[in-house]
């Protein structure tokens, strides 16, 4: 039996679907993901490209390239941050979810700090998840 998990914007009118548990919970302290969240880090869980589905406002979604092959996508109306994804590489066919859009409770085990060679000066991990960069 499948995982379904939904999810909206801030504003409600972009919502989704996931057919599956989103894998790999990671909270990453990048630039770019303190900045897009405006937060110490962002949350995000993956699930392949064709497991999610958008129920409502897929033509309010906007999207951002902030780099050569990470395409972010957010809501155009109230900003709230949705997905990120690769166009090239390994992961291509996978998309990550901002797990604090998601409507259905969500809990994991396993989670992972990334990037905190990155992280916000004003912010200290304090919990016994594993840290890399």
């Amino acid at each position: 039996m499948t995982d379904t998990f939904r999810g909206s914007c801030l504003c409600g009118a972009i919502r989704y679907e996931i057919e599956s548990r989103p894998k790999a919970p990671s909270h990453c302290h990048c630039s770019q993901c303190r900045k897009s969240h405006g937060a110490a880090f962002a949350s995000y869980g993956s699930v392949p490209r064709a497991d999610l589905h958008l129920i409502q406002g897929s033509e309010r979604i906007t999207s951002y390239r902030s780099s050569e092959s990470v395409l972010r996508q957010f809501c155009g109306h109230c900003g709230s941050t949705l997905f990120w994804s690769r166009s090239q590489g390994d992961h291509a066919d996978w998309i990550s979810i901002a797990l604090g859009t998601l409507d259905t409770p969500f809990t994991s085990d396993k989670q992972q700090h990334v990037e905190v060679t990155s992280k916000a000066p004003w912010y200290e991990i304090q919990d016994q998840w594993p840290q890399s960069r």
